[in-house]
């Protein structure tokens, strides 16, 4: 994808739109809008990261695998953070898998790069640290949610977050990666969506969500929704 001159003006992800200028236009030259197709993986357990992306619309799921295969999901990166966070602790390799949960595109900038602006100590190394630790809160709250709720709850406050960054009530996921992401089975996924949905809070169709009643969604949702 090419880079208009409104997309480099306006960035669409969160990050990038708050650096000051000086900081922006020295990556503006290492940027390259991507688009990132659901289900695609950015990085895996081990592998090195070439490449950081900085979501727009795209929402990304940070995923933990047991050695039995089961999945669940450790955080969320869309327009508000950065896929690659290890890149700018010291490392190049992660515990974690990075897979698009909703397509839509983002700005890859070679790790490297980023790793050296990093470095140089300015604005951009505030910020991304400051990401970092929302990032710990996200996943220490989420954690926290996943031991002592119930799952129709851990759904809602799951459904929220993924709102909260799209910005829209409605979104496409399938309950079989509903699943996976909560590390659930289908079938607890299908009672807990059920029972919101017979409470007219969400509708789910043919793998779209609809939220109908996003304050009783709130509500039905725990205290840690990050």
């Amino acid at each position: 994808m090419s880079l208009d001159k409104n997309t480099l003006e306006q960035p669409a992800n969160n990050l990038l739109a708050i650096l000051p200028s000086n900081d922006y236009e020295r990556l503006v030259p290492h940027l390259k809008l991507v688009s990132l197709s659901s289900r695609q993986v950015l990085y895996e357990p081990g592998e090195p990261i070439t490449e950081v992306y900085f979501p727009n619309k795209a929402v990304v799921s940070i995923i933990t695998t047991m050695q039995d295969g089961s999945t669940v999901e450790a955080g969320l990166v869309s327009n508000e953070g950065m896929v690659g966070i290890p890149v700018i602790l010291g490392d190049n390799t992660t515990t974690t898998t990075a897979s698009v949960q909703i397509p839509d595109s983002a700005m890859q900038m070679d790790a490297d790069i980023l790793k050296s602006e990093f470095n140089r100590g300015t604005a951009l190394q505030s910020f991304l640290l400051r990401y970092v630790q929302s990032m710990y809160t996200q996943i220490a709250q989420g954690s926290a949610c996943n031991r002592l709720h119930k799952l129709e709850v851990r759904l809602a406050r799951w459904l929220l977050t993924v709102s909260d960054r799209l910005q829209s009530e409605e979104f496409p996921l399938t309950q079989e990666f509903i699943s996976q992401m909560l590390g659930v089975r289908r079938a607890g996924v299908t009672e807990a969506a059920n029972i919101l949905s017979q409470a007219g809070i969400i509708t789910y169709h043919r793998g779209q969500i609809n939220i109908l009643n996003r304050e009783a969604l709130e509500k039905t949702s725990c205290e840690v929704l990050a």
